[in-house]
């Protein structure tokens, strides 16, 4: 905002007199009231005063209201030091002869914002306390490591493995569970998940607390990110909801080193007053650290403000030049602007000026921030602190632009971060850049132990297992095992609805149950769960809800259990992730059913589903109304042709397309024991369509074969008159294009007297793994019998060709050829979507009965049993334009 001109000095003192007066007798809370209440009169009188949601370039909280530090600083400051160097050398080591990589100088500037919590702040689970949930910044896992290595829970040996893990002794490179399921609880290097997904943490802790299924007093959730990484718009997407929310369970540290990966966050701004808007403005509790201690002196004198202007003065890519040179060049440029600076800096030499440190690397201002953030209530907390990437590296990368991407320091910054930080090394050990340990019995390892106990243990400790849950069996879902009947028609996802209806009433889990949903209850017919669940609102419902009067009103409720998150699926994952994962950070079970437009889940939350399955996430993903062809009316962006490819790539998701209720039942329940009662560390997503049809019952002993991916749902009925050499063909078809595949059958059998076998494909992806497993164990086993993979044993034996058609691409079915013996076929919705009934789509994308029969027509006469003319003939009789575009290009 422009400054205006002061047009009476006088009057303006005498305001600044009176509102010291007030800050003097009163206080600076009754300053702050009187100001807001001239604000608001000013306002109502008509003057324009618009909204500043940033303040001064200083620290938030004063020097002489800081909490102070009850530890060591000394002592502290010798194992941060510790910390420090092991977390560069294992980087260093590591690429002495592997050259694998690793990152030294985000953690450099973050040291001291970890080693406060480590002595301070995060309480391990223990009797006395659930434990605190750390989201530690992806690019710090070194610190990480090097800390827990000091503390005695990682080896030396485990070090020397850093980003070396296929011996099965490694670290992994960033923080993931799937690798280091002991260590660590949350994947956060693909940039912005981490906040995201600690906001939806810290709610599903609160939901988990209203519902009396876990007590949360006094847990809180550490989210530590970049500057840079709130680039993300899942960083700062999310943060209206923390406030709403009122989310004091949750802390954000946002280190800023003003750096991202090649230079300035913001060279020509200022990244820490932009956040401070964006979050206060959010709602949010803003706590800015920005200078040292070193500071408070000057800032002392400044009584003119001066020093202060000039601090708002200076632009990021400044204070990075500053440290990037000495405190020559610091006294010239940044205090030479004004000669009153230079004075107020006179006394002090260029070596006093350069220790002028910032607020991110005093431990006493940190611990102030920690301490005010901790105990603050109704209101999320983000701790914007000011570092210097590299911080240590000298003149190997400290505030340098290509700090991030440095890797190797020679042996003159390896004595000059040494000398700094007052570390034992003798000049012939330094190039073998040696891990340094405390000893047992010193004052340091000691404290160390001692603080950890003090706050209920070693912190990296992931549970990875809960009590197990007894599920109920298949019987339980004997409704859905029977045939709907002529004249019942539903669709899978009402199947779906049945299903967990009959959960959330089951007496061992049904309080286990957590449904989610991203706004679109009424798409899939979950309405009728509003009343009789509630959907969870940490305020309850204030009020009288428009349909009231109805039965399946909209009800909140503070013990409700419906997770409704509005129109954010990436909110409503992140959800699910926290759900999915509360076995380990919360010790309890949970089993949540997250359905969506299959469209704009796994293509919209990729990222998500991937760090879910890092995590070891345990749920059920439902892609609703799927394939390309399912959702009639609504058009290309809809329309889901390639959800269960993508599945296909995240190795511990276990992908099903039913295309029968009581196949969805089977898979469900099975689900339910493997992860819930055996307790895999798997997640499921299952794809359920909103067509209508009847169901027919389930075949007997086909339960196995539905999990394995594939079963045989009809067999030809060969006559027994019949010719034996009658051409023979085998369809396989999958959710709802399995009913054009059983029409296609009944065409073959009544117009060309061919002998059709029916397969429902549940899993073309379940099929292709267990078959790739099959062949790897044949390749390493050459002189055993041989094995074969379900789809041969389905298959061999079988005559005549082998026709799939799905409602997604051809890859999909294309995934098991390899596998199929004999001719194979594959029919598939490559290309845009299009809006149109059902009938139009599926004979536009060539997957019709029509299209299946020509196909099937085509390979018979390929293998000589019918002529090429009889081909022709029958796309001649069903309307198939053989110059129509192909689909896949149009």
């Amino acid at each position: 905002m422009e400054q205006q001109p002061d047009i009476d000095p006088q009057e303006t003192q005498e305001w600044l007199d009176a509102l010291d007066s007030v800050i003097v007798s009163a206080g600076g809370e009754r300053a702050h009231f009187l100001l807001e209440k001239l604000i608001e009169k000013a306002r109502r009188s008509g003057a324009y005063l618009p909204y500043s949601a940033t303040t001064a370039y200083i620290n938030t909280i004063p020097t002489g209201k800081e909490a102070r530090s009850p530890g060591d600083n000394a002592i502290e400051h010798r194992i941060r030091s510790y910390v420090r160097w092991n977390a560069m050398a294992m980087v260093l080591r590591a690429n002495k002869n592997t050259n694998v990589g690793g990152h030294i100088a985000s953690f450099a500037s973050a040291a001291t914002l970890y080693d406060v919590g480590y002595n301070h702040f995060w309480h391990a689970p223990c009797e006395t306390h659930g434990g605190d949930l750390v989201y530690v910044q992806g690019h710090s896992s070194p610190g990480a490591y090097a800390y827990a290595f000091l503390s005695g829970e990682l080896s030396q040996e485990q070090l020397d493995n850093f980003r070396q893990e296929t011996g099965g002794n490694g670290l992994s490179s960033y923080p993931h569970p799937w690798l280091m399921p002991n260590f660590w609880q949350f994947p956060t290097v693909s940039m912005g998940l981490g906040p995201l997904m600690a906001i939806y943490q810290a709610r599903f802790m609160k939901y988990l607390g209203s519902r009396g299924l876990v007590n949360t007093d006094g847990r809180k959730i550490w989210a530590f990110m970049g500057d840079g990484e709130m680039d993300e718009p899942e960083s700062l997407g999310a943060i209206p909801l923390a406030s709403r929310e009122k989310l004091d369970n949750l802390i954000f540290v946002v280190n800023c080193n003003l750096q991202r990966l090649d230079g300035p966050v913001r060279g020509n701004g200022k990244v820490i007053q932009e956040l401070e808007g964006a979050f206060r403005g959010a709602g949010w509790n803003v706590i800015k650290v920005i200078w040292g201690s070193y500071w408070d002196p000057l800032l002392a004198k400044d009584t003119k403000g001066l020093l202060q202007k000039r601090m708002m003065e200076c632009v990021d890519g400044e204070y990075q030049n500053f440290k990037a040179r000495d405190g020559a060049y610091v006294r010239e440029h940044f205090f030479g602007k004004y000669p009153e600076l230079l004075e107020m800096v006179a006394t002090m030499s260029d070596d006093d000026i350069w220790r002028l440190n910032r607020g991110g690397h005093d431990p006493h201002k940190v611990y102030a921030a920690y301490a005010a953030a901790a105990k603050h209530i109704g209101q999320p907390t983000v701790i914007l602190a000011k570092t210097i990437k590299g911080y240590g590296m000298g003149e190997a990368g400290e505030a340098q632009n290509i700090t991030h991407q440095q890797k190797k320091m020679g042996t003159t910054s390896l004595k000059a971060f040494r000398n700094r930080f007052g570390l034992d090394i003798p000049d012939d050990k330094i190039d073998e850049i040696p891990y340094l340990t405390f000893a047992e019995d010193s004052p340091e390892f000691i404290y160390m132990r001692e603080r950890r106990k003090a706050l209920g243990g070693t912190f990296h400790r992931r549970k990875p297992r809960a009590e197990a849950l007894q599920v109920p069996s298949l019987s339980a879902f004997q409704a859905l095992l029977k045939a709907s009947g002529e004249g019942h028609e539903s669709s899978t996802t009402m199947a779906f609805v049945r299903i967990l209806n009959i959960l959330v009433k089951d007496k061992q889990i049904g309080r286990h149950i957590v449904p989610i949903v991203a706004d679109e209850s009424r798409t899939f017919g979950m309405e009728g769960m509003f009343r009789q669940l509630g959907i969870w609102s940490s305020s309850g419902q204030l009020y009288t809800p428009q349909d009231a009067d109805q039965l399946m009103y909209y009800k909140e409720d503070k013990h409700g259990q419906i997770l409704q998150e509005g129109i954010c699926e990436a909110g409503a994952m992140s959800s699910w992730i926290a759900a999915a994962t509360a076995y380990s950070t919360h010790g309890i079970q949970m089993i949540p059913f997250f359905i969506f437009y299959s469209m704009f889940g796994f293509q919209r939350i990729g990222d998500l589903a991937w760090a879910a399955g890092d995590m070891r996430c345990r749920g059920f993903l439902l892609g609703g109304t799927a394939g390309r062809t399912t959702l009639n009316g609504e058009g290309l962006q809809h329309e889901d042709g390639h959800s269960h490819v993508v599945a296909s790539t995240i190795p511990n998701c276990v992908a099903y397309d039913p295309a029968f209720a009581y196949e969805l039942a089977v898979i469900i329940q099975d689900g339910l024991r493997r992860m819930y009662q055996e307790q895999e560390d798997i997640y499921y997503y299952i794809t359920v369509m909103n067509e209508n049809y009847t169901h027919p019952e389930m075949p007997v002993g086909a339960e196995k074969d539905i999990l394995k991916g594939m079963y045989l749902f009809c067999e030809a009925d060969a006559d027994a008159d019949a010719d034996a050499e009658a051409p023979c063909v085998q369809l396989l078809g999958a959710g709802t294009i399995l009913r054009e595949v059983i029409a296609a059958a009944e065409i073959l059998k009544q117009d060309y007297a061919v002998h059709a076998d029916v397969w429902s494909v549940t899993s073309f992806n379940e099929l292709r793994r267990e078959a790739l497993a099959v062949t790897r164990w044949n390749m390493l086993h050459p002189q055993q019998p041989a094995k074969e993979s379900h789809v041969e044993n389905c298959l061999n034996g079988r005559k005549g060709p082998v026709v799939a058609a799905t409602d997604y691409m051809k890859i999909y079915a294309d995934q098991i050829r390899e596998f199929v013996p004999g001719r194979y076929r594959v029919l598939g919705t490559d290309g845009f979507g299009r809006s149109d009934t059902r009938q139009k789509l599926r004979h536009f994308f060539e997957v019709d009965r029509f299209y299946i029969t020509v196909a099937a027509l085509k390979a018979l006469s390929e293998e000589g049993k019918i002529t090429q003319q009889q081909v022709t003939q029958a796309i001649e009789k069903y309307g198939i334009d053989p110059e129509k575009s192909n689909p896949a290009a149009s």
